[in-house]
């Protein structure tokens, strides 16, 4: 018999006390010799069965007919070994107690505990939470004959915004008028009676006075804004506990609002709101290489904020133009919107500033303001860049190239920006027809015309798509050239070039959609802006199925 001896490699040893050694024995025949291997193990185990049986296969040369009876009985060897340890343990601490050595109370305590822990019949009911009640009782009254007052209020509430954001323009405006013509006068006597001086005194005063009245202003919106959210709140609240109650008779008072009313509190300050025709396409298409899914694909010729901006219903002058988005906010058919911003994450200047200015137009009832969202957003990038610089800073072998030294230093000079392609993303129930914002970053270089799929901003959308699938979002609105204003160095050649990398890619994106959530039916809406000529927008819409390959019906005939 050949003996094959463990060897001092195969022990684990944990310098501690507890463990016990003890010998593993398996014997097989390797034609006609028999063989006895036997090897030391630690107890308890911590090692994992699978890497200890490759050792011992490895280190031992055995033959590859043995190595599925090897495997089992090394299982059945530990397994044994251990519950015996476990039956040996447990002996000695029923002992203990049975000689009083134990307090029997802190046992009991610490059983029951672990058990309430662990068994989620005996565990404590959660404590209930405000957010998660106030969507449940909303999700339920907007799907209910009481979804008609819900938005009347919210359009009271609307237009009591309206007028006072009107007040605020209308007050900074003669304060611009009265400061210029002021600036005038003293540019006029510069020279003569007034010297450089005079003339920063008066700008810097004009600085303070515009600051002191647009702090005032944005005082009074968000203490407006504060008190129409908690008193639209709790009247929801309230409303839903009074429809449980049949009988109350001034439930149906409170519900059935009169129109005229309303009409008549805001009819003389609602502000006509002008609209250029808007062109749209609609496709319906079917991707996937075996399984495939429908999706709906919309050619939009608008302004990007034209899917936030609250449209008035003319024809009642009452409701907000955002009954299907009240209907879906806490659904599993979220809606999406791509802007483009900077890198700097904040709303005071451009695209972002129009669209806080938006955001302000209507009260949020659901998630918290513009400005305290992206507070929250700057401290998470600031403590992600933290990270990023220390790991870095611990493995510069990372900076290959010049590039990456050039990012490295410029997170080191704007921890808090963002760079092309990265996003952040804000959450509204005030818009008209969005529930998701991705801003999303990008830089000068989306205005050249020599782009590939490779670039920061055509990721940064694959990202997008990627986060729209694993959170529910099943329409999501895309900038098509990458730019929400037209520029002359964008000539129909170059819109042409653009619009076929975004589809293709796009498409691309799609199909990796059938690996990430199963093939969900999607819309997806492709924005061009308004300023683009009516032959260029049908140019497009020519490329899209052609790209896409839209499915039409075919008629077979056959003849006999």
């Amino acid at each position: 018999m050949q003996v094959i001896e463990g060897s001092s490699s195969m022990k684990k040893t944990k310098g501690k006390s507890s463990t016990t050694e003890r010998e593993f024995v398996f014997e097989f025949k390797a034609g006609k010799q028999s063989c006895h291997l036997s090897v030391p193990l630690n107890f308890p185990v911590e090692e994992n069965i699978s890497d200890l049986h490759g050792r011992l296969m490895l280190l031992h040369n055995l033959p590859c007919f043995i190595e599925k009876d090897l495997k089992q009985s090394l299982e059945i060897f530990i397994e044994d070994q251990t519950n015996q340890d476990r039956d040996i343990d447990s002996e000695l601490a029923l002992q203990k107690i049975k000689m009083g050595q134990v307090d029997m109370d802190h046992l009991t305590k610490a059983w029951s505990k672990a058990y309430t822990e662990t068994t989620l019949e005996h565990a404590k009911p959660e404590e209930p939470n405000w957010d998660e009640d106030f969507a449940d009782v909303y999700h339920e009254l907007i799907h209910s004959p009481a979804s008609e007052t819900l938005l009347n209020l919210e359009h009271n509430y609307f237009v009591s915004i309206s007028e006072l954001i009107s007040e605020r323009d209308m007050e900074l405006k003669k304060l611009q008028e009265r400061q210029s013509h002021e600036m005038d006068e003293v540019m006029q006597g510069l020279g003569k009676t007034r010297s450089d001086h005079d003339v920063n005194t008066v700008a810097a005063k004009h600085f303070d006075s515009q600051q002191e009245l647009e702090n005032k202003w944005a005082s009074e919106l968000k203490q407006l804004t504060s008190i129409q959210k908690q008193e639209y709140q709790e009247w929801v609240m309230k409303l839903h506990q009074d429809l449980q109650n049949p009988n109350n008779s001034s439930v149906n008072e409170e519900i059935k609002v009169q129109p005229s009313q309303l009409r008549g509190s805001h009819e003389g300050n609602e502000r006509l709101y002008e609209e250029q025709r808007q062109l749209e396409e609609s496709f319906t298409i079917h991707l996937g290489a075996q399984l495939k899914t429908m999706h709906n694909l919309r050619l939009i010729r608008a302004d990007v904020l034209d899917f936030c901006k609250h449209k008035r219903n003319h024809r009642s002058g009452i409701k907000l133009h955002r009954l299907q988005t009240a209907l879906s906010l806490y659904s599993t058919s979220l809606c999406g919107l791509v802007l483009l911003v900077d890198n700097r994450i904040n709303s005071y200047s451009g695209i972002k500033r129009d669209f806080a200015t938006v955001c302000q137009e209507c009260t949020d009832f659901h998630f918290l303001p513009l400005e305290e969202q992206l507070k929250i957003i700057q401290q998470v990038v600031l403590y992600a860049r933290i990270q990023r610089n220390s790991k870095v800073k611990n493995h510069p072998d990372v900076l290959k190239n010049g590039s990456s030294e050039d990012k490295y230093k410029n997170i080191e000079r704007n921890p808090s920006n963002i760079f092309p392609g990265e996003f952040y993303i804000t959450r509204h129930s005030n818009l008209s027809e969005v529930h998701i914002v991705f801003h999303l970053c990008v830089d000068d270089n989306v205005r050249s015309g020599n782009i590939t799929a490779r670039d920061p901003a055509i990721m940064g959308l694959r990202n997008i798509l990627k986060v729209c699938c694993t959170h529910d979002i099943t329409t999501i609105t895309i900038p098509l050239l990458l730019v929400h204003d037209m520029s002359e160095e964008m000539t129909i050649p170059w819109c042409l070039k653009r619009a076929e990398l975004v589809f293709k890619c796009v498409k691309g994106f799609m199909m990796e959609m059938a690996s990430w959530d199963g093939g969900i039916s999607r819309t997806v809406q492709f924005l061009v802006p308004r300023s683009i000529s009516e032959e260029m927008f049908y140019q497009l819409s020519n490329m899209l199925p052609q790209i896409f390959r839209v499915s039409s019906t075919l008629t077979l005939t056959s003849k006999r």
